[in-house]
């Protein structure tokens, strides 16, 4: 990637006179004047940069080895504890950039300034490089010399050729026992930090192999990556500062490089380094995980690896509770059966959980296929139920609301179940049977029920007034029973399970083509939080619904239409008087849960054709007692 950076005004006039020292510049600072230096376009490099890796990481950690040993008294440890890495025979070294290279890290005053101007000398060479290739490039060079002069400390007691290399390469004046009792603490110093630069362009290296991957996916990687360029600077310049230290000791110079800040510089690089790479990995491995989990669920497998693969990314022995035995059981009782996974927070209630009988999953971790549930099956707090075959294959992706209005009847809750139940048009006793026993019993013997509610109570006493004189008029005149049952708001149990069934039979019906059922529902579910509103059905079947306005006004004035009852009876007579009675268009409100699931960006109003404007409501519900609102 090719970088052009200007330096800011700002940075100059900070730069001042500490423009060439290192430790007091910052991140940002070092980036200005290293991105001048480089113009890598991806077309030069034919560097074989893994294989230089391997030699370099072969020299230094053996020639690290023998300085260990030798500052230890020639203890000669081990070499086994190393990996033989063989370098393809197809590498050509690039020997000659390695001198250039080599000639700035040689014979330089100690010092911060030079050590950074130094730096920036090598950087300007290797501008065409990558980030990773100019540190170990830089690290190349050194090692072909370092590695040269302990090699020979070790061959020259035996061999004349290498004696006289090594007095040409000033070995024994670091490697003699006066020399060696004198420097000790320096070299055992710049060759930790040897060990530690090698480990930092080592993390690099790891690093840059796994920009494979989307940031997107992997965002981690943004970071890590933006920092390789300042990583890479402080590898350079340890290993000026090592150079420049080796060429003082060698010479029996008086100055001195200070390495300490160098190795600070270093220990914080690695840190961050490892982070980076550890959050990266994290990352990459849910990314991974993600993707063997979405395979899994497109390919026919068994139910019983595809439940543990979803509950744990480990392959470990998985334990369920069974809800019916109060026992633990082996995860194997789920192999060749269809399972219904019920997902949900604690925030759940005992009607919720009493709609089956579970197996509960003893596991304490965070889901590992949480991300997947909630994007794949729009998980969203609220329960859902996830329908899966013997395969593993999923056969409705959220049937909850489906089998809490249904129930059996809906078994076993596929989407061809749902599909063939949608074509039910008597869906009043299902929504709301559960609300009480009387109304079971009124459904099965196909009476007709007034439901009503609202938030006037004038309202409700005038409609249970003119509702129950029409209700003792049928009856005397047509022999038709009419019941009458008040959704109380008051009774907060009773009118939860009430709006509850109707909700869910919505949702049901979200994704669906729009029918007279759907219509109905979606009509009666706008009432919810109307001044009044009434349902007549007919046991299951809808009659007719209203607000409060025209279903009052129908009931009302009964006397109006009362003689149509002997010619078209009960049900028509009131159908028609009701559709006189509807005032001109009025807009429908609709207010539904987060439910889980994927809700449709657009709903037809139930009254017109036009689609309805949405709008995001936030309400506080703790202890389900507030019922202050705000509308956005």
């Amino acid at each position: 990637m090719a970088h052009t950076t200007k330096l800011s005004l700002k940075s100059l006039l900070h730069f001042g006179e500490s423009e060439h020292n290192p430790l007091t510049l910052s991140d940002e600072q070092i980036l200005d004047q290293i991105y001048s230096t480089h113009v890598h376009d991806h077309t030069d490099t034919k560097l074989d940069v893994n294989s230089l890796f391997t030699l370099v990481e072969n020299i230094l950690k053996r020639s690290t080895h023998i300085v260990d040993n030798v500052v230890q008294g020639g203890s000669h440890a081990s070499l086994e504890q190393f990996d033989n890495k063989i370098v393809q025979t197809s590498f050509t070294s690039p020997l000659c950039l390695l001198k250039k290279i080599s000639s700035e890290l040689s014979c330089k005053p100690a010092g911060e300034e030079v050590a950074h101007k130094t730096t920036l000398a090598i950087l300007d060479k290797l501008s065409n490089y990558s980030w990773d290739a100019k540190a170990i490039l830089t690290l190349a060079a050194f090692a072909l010399e370092y590695g040269e002069f302990w090699l020979l400390s070790q061959l020259q007691p035996t061999d004349l050729l290498a004696r006289s290399l090594a007095v040409l390469k000033r070995v024994p004046v670091l490697t003699k026992p006066a020399a060696l009792q004198k420097y000790r603490q320096a070299i055992t110093e710049f060759n930790s930090l040897i060990k530690s630069t090698l480990q930092v362009i080592e993390l690099i290296f790891e690093l840059e192999k796994l920009t494979v991957y989307d940031t997107n996916e992997v965002p981690a990687l943004t970071p890590a990556i933006e920092q390789i360029p300042v990583d890479v600077y402080w590898a350079i310049i340890t290993v000026a500062a090592i150079a420049t230290q080796i060429d003082a000791l060698t010479t029996d110079s008086e100055h001195k490089q200070d390495l300490s800040h160098f190795g600070q510089k270093i220990n914080i690089t690695l840190s961050k380094l490892r982070k980076h790479i550890t959050l990266t990995k994290q990352q990459i491995a849910e990314v991974e995980y993600y993707r063997k989990l979405r395979k899994v669920f497109q390919t026919p497998t068994e139910i019983m690896e595809v439940f543990k693969l979803l509950i744990s990314s480990v392959d470990v022995p998985q334990a369920i509770y069974d809800g019916a035995t109060k026992t633990t059981v082996n995860i194997d009782v789920l192999k060749r059966k269809n399972v219904y996974l019920f997902i949900s927070t604690l925030d759940i209630t005992e009607e919720e959980i009493a709609v089956m009988a579970w197996y509960v999953v003893q596991y304490f971790g965070a889901i590992a296929g949480f991300k997947f549930i909630k994007e794949e099956w729009y998980f969203k707090k609220k329960p859902m139920v996830v329908v899966l075959n013997p395969q593993g294959k999923v056969q409705h992706k959220n049937a909850f609301h489906f089998i809490e209005v249904w129930g059996l009847k809906g078994f076993p809750f596929t989407t061809l179940d749902q599909e063939r139940i949608d074509r039910e048009v008597n869906w009043v006793g299902p929504a709301v049977s559960c609300i009480h026993p009387t109304v079971d019993a009124w459904i099965k013997e196909e009476k007709y029920i007034f439901f009503y509610g609202g938030n006037d109570k004038d309202w409700i006493q005038q409609f249970t007034k003119y509702a129950s004189a029409l209700k003792e008029a049928v009856l005397k005149e047509s022999k038709i029973s009419i019941e009458l049952f008040h959704v109380n708001k008051e009774d907060k149990s009773l009118f939860s399970r009430f709006w509850s069934g109707i909700e869910s039979l919505f949702v049901t019906k979200l994704h669906k083509t729009v029918d007279i059922v759907t219509q109905q529902v979606q009509r009666m579910l706008s009432y919810k939080n109307e001044t009044g509103w009434a349902l007549l059905s007919k046991g299951s079947t809808v009659v007719v619904s209203g607000h409060g306005t025209t279903i009052l006004e129908t009931v009302a004035e009964f006397d109006k239409w009362r003689e149509t009852l002997i010619n078209k009876g009960f049900e028509l007579s009131f159908k028609e008087y009701h559709k006189l009675a509807r005032p001109p268009h009025r807009c429908s409100h609709l207010e539904i849960h987060n439910v889980a699931g994927k809700l449709p960006e657009t709903i037809k109003c139930p009254d017109c054709p036009r689609t309805m404007e949405i709008f995001f409501s936030y309400k506080c519900c703790h202890n389900h007692e507030s019922t202050g609102n705000a509308n956005h």
